[in-house]
């Protein structure tokens, strides 16, 4: 079973870990209703709604995000489509991830976790996940919004160039570092840089639509 930095070593952000980041691969397809997309959304219809949906969207509830970051620790070593496809099933098992209900599992709920197969077995990563909603809960406690503040300090300032090639698209980032940095000295656990880059992605704080694909800016 994986540590938490032996998963944060080998996990690679979700974007480039679709279709891998050789750069002479096409970075945008046109797919049969005509509209141009992240060739990484042409994968699996799952992944073209994503792209469509959600990825790259402003997101900045605290329930949400903390949704996000609990998923982005599952996906660590793992490919995103994986966890797409078992969202439901996480969903599920750790109450609509409630940050409240989160918080208040105890062992014996984590260790019925470990027999569902319907999520990622891990331990230490559902262990992770109650004790970030712990973390979380405290920054929440009477200031709403207090965890949403933390994670979009970290965004990038300035307008950043749309990627036009693979090669543009980094997997860490100076922010995601420092993201990552900040978020482990409250005690949050699988927090790596690379994981923290992929939520900053799929959570708008920073926008890594090729040129081209209709969602760019």
């Amino acid at each position: 079973m994986p540590t938490e930095r032996t998963a944060t070593v080998s996990a690679v952000t979700g974007l480039a870990a679709a279709v891998g980041t050789d750069s002479s691969r096409a970075t945008v397809v046109t797919g049969e209703d005509g509209i141009a997309r992240c060739a990484w959304s042409a994968k699996d219809p799952e992944y073209r709604r994503y792209h469509d949906e959600e990825w790259g969207t402003p997101l900045h509830e605290d329930q949400p995000l903390f949704e996000k970051l609990s998923l982005e620790g599952f996906q660590a070593g793992l490919s995103w489509l994986t966890i797409l496809r078992r969202r439901p099933a996480f969903r599920s098992a750790f109450s609509g991830f409630d940050i409240q209900a989160v918080a208040a599992m105890t062992e014996t709920d984590a260790a019925a976790l470990l027999h569902d197969a319907a999520i990622i077995r891990n331990r230490a990563k559902i262990a992770a996940t109650i004790s970030n909603a712990r973390i979380t809960l405290d920054l929440v406690h009477g200031r709403a919004g207090a965890f949403s503040e933390l994670l979009w300090s970290f965004t990038p300032e300035g307008v950043r160039p749309i990627p036009r090639s693979w090669g543009d698209v980094a997997a860490v980032t100076a922010e995601s570092t420092a993201m990552s940095k900040a978020l482990r000295k409250l005690g949050y656990r699988f927090v790596g840089p690379t994981t923290l880059h992929a939520l900053m992605q799929s959570c708008g704080m920073i926008d890594d639509h090729f040129a081209r694909c209709w969602r760019s800016r």
